[in-house]
């Protein structure tokens, strides 16, 4: 009987979850086969080597935080303030929030050390705050608004994962729905 091959978006998978866990230098295709319960063998079906499931990795990842965000959010449809509305919503309520807040942790740590990786990651970043703009621009119409706006939700959303102080009365979502108020005015 022919044992079944394991899915290339297994091995993806595997691999994002290693980089989140310990950063691309943990991305290895024996410590990969053994979480997955194969051998190694499986690999070198899909990919050239370690490198090439690395791009893929990346890739795997772009399509998630923004391709797939932005057609969920344009896919539901309104006005831009509802649009940034169903973002936050979106962006807040992913399953596996965590181990992605860890692998886009680890893949900006990595971009220090990786010319590609600073230029893919720059390229996310611009995609992302590029589709902030062209919604805020629906109702704000100065472009340094514009700009302060796009700024705050991205700084917002990146250091709210290293956020520990109180907020006094209120919780931390409490206070990510004032910010969202707030840059909806």
């Amino acid at each position: 009987m022919a044992s079944a091959r394991t899915p290339r978006a297994a091995w993806i998978d595997a691999g994002l979850r290693a980089l989140a866990a310990g950063g691309p230098d943990a991305v290895r295709i024996e410590v990969l086969a053994r979480s997955l319960g194969v051998t190694k063998g499986g690999f070198y079906g899909y990919f050239a080597d370690r490198y090439a499931l690395l791009e893929e990795m990346l890739d795997a990842w772009e399509r998630d935080v923004t391709d797939i965000i932005i057609k969920s959010v344009d896919a539901e449809g309104g006005d831009a303030r509802d649009r940034l509305r169903n973002l936050f919503r979106i962006v807040g309520s992913r399953t596996g929030v965590t181990t992605a807040v860890s692998t886009e942790l680890a893949i900006r740590e990595w971009s220090r050390r990786d010319p590609a990786v600073a230029h893919r990651l720059r390229r996310v970043d611009t995609r992302q705050v590029n589709y902030l703009r062209g919604l805020f621009r629906e109702f704000c119409r100065d472009e340094d608004e514009v700009e302060v706006r796009c700024t705050i939700v991205t700084s917002v959303r990146m250091a709210a994962h290293f956020m520990v102080f109180d907020h006094g009365k209120r919780t931390h979502d409490d206070v990510e729905r004032m910010v969202l108020q707030r840059v909806l005015e």
